[in-house]
């Protein structure tokens, strides 16, 4: 059976279709920014709106090409805060024959870690954290082989670079405190329903830690042209992600690993991931037992949308 899955984030919307022995067929990433000033307003912008339903009908046109017989649509923290979020919903059913699915922030990090664990041989076997850091929200899940406890924290780089950043230079020692603040209070509270006491592998997902892992390869001299996998220490982690959130709009737009969509929001991106790890690290030493690397995985809630897909795909179809 071919599967697709949606997965409409506050920064982008991506798709992945398997074959029918699970090979991908087709992997896309648009960044639209669906998200955009929703922390502030609670609402969609209509224009950002229009520019995601055009993304939804290229990639209805490319599943109906490949064939897809099942799709998942899910729809994460930009359109869990929207107020007005049937203006996206209602046209996205229409074009798919399958409405979205609003997936709880504890959904998300499980279907996070499915498709980030299943990635990586072996570390089923291990007691792992994945965290999904995201454009609205970040999660942060624990589990050995399945998900186990999780949260969902109302933090990520768009909505914290529209909180405090002002404008393209580099984050000031203000902003920088403010953010690191606000991330600390989601910490606090994470931490209460996150048991980390089996936790021996720390396991990131989402375009910004990809674009730290492949700063952290850059500076070691190496190219960062596979980064699904990649084990860095955690100082070459905090390094890297130090370094990202100190550059100013225009540094990191240099950086040529960077998609352009990403730019704007890459220095908030780094700082909550640097303060996650260091939190994360500190919490398990104090348990008795050291992480010293950091995993990427490139895979994440999009590959566990598209294995758990059921609903037809029906193009075009009636909402009703």
């Amino acid at each position: 059976m071919i599967r697709a899955g949606i997965d409409c984030g506050t920064n982008s919307i991506r798709l992945l279709v398997l074959g029918d022995n699970g090979e991908p067929l087709a992997r896309r990433n648009t960044i639209t920014r669906l998200g955009h000033g929703v922390d502030r307003t609670g609402a969609f912008d209509p224009e950002r709106v229009a520019a995601s339903i055009q993304v939804v009908r290229g990639y209805a046109e490319e599943c109906r090409r490949l064939g897809v017989q099942v799709i998942r649509f899910g729809a994460t923290s930009a359109t869990r805060d929207a107020t007005n979020r049937e203006i996206f919903t209602t046209p996205v059913t229409r074009i798919l024959g399958v409405a979205p699915e609003v997936i709880p922030g504890t959904e998300e990090a499980a279907l996070s870690f499915r498709g980030a664990i299943g990635s990586l041989p072996g570390y089923e076997r291990y007691g792992c954290v994945v965290v999904d850091l995201g454009g609205g929200s970040t999660e942060i899940v624990e589990g050995t082989g399945t998900a186990g406890s999780a949260y969902s924290m109302n933090v990520g780089s768009v909505r914290l670079t529209e909180r405090w950043m002002t404008d393209a230079l580099a984050l000031s020692a203000a902003q920088r405190e403010a953010v690191i603040a606000d991330v600390t209070a989601a910490l606090d509270e994470a931490l209460q329903t996150v048991r980390l006491k089996d936790a021996t592998r720390l396991v990131g997902v989402s375009g910004t830690i990809a674009t730290v892992t492949a700063y952290a390869l850059t500076l070691a001299g190496a190219q960062p042209t596979e980064l699904q996998g990649v084990r860095l220490s955690l100082e070459e982690v905090l390094g890297a992600s130090d370094a990202l959130s100190r550059m100013s709009v225009s540094e990191l737009g240099a950086l040529a690993f960077i998609h352009p969509g990403r730019v704007g929001v890459t220095a908030v991106g780094a700082l909550i991931w640097h303060t996650v790890v260091s939190r994360i690290v500190a919490e398990c030493a104090a348990r008795g037992h050291v992480i010293k690397e950091v995993t990427t995985s490139l895979n994440d809630i999009l590959d566990g949308l598209t294995l758990t897909a059921v609903a037809p795909f029906s193009p075009g179809g009636d909402p009703a």
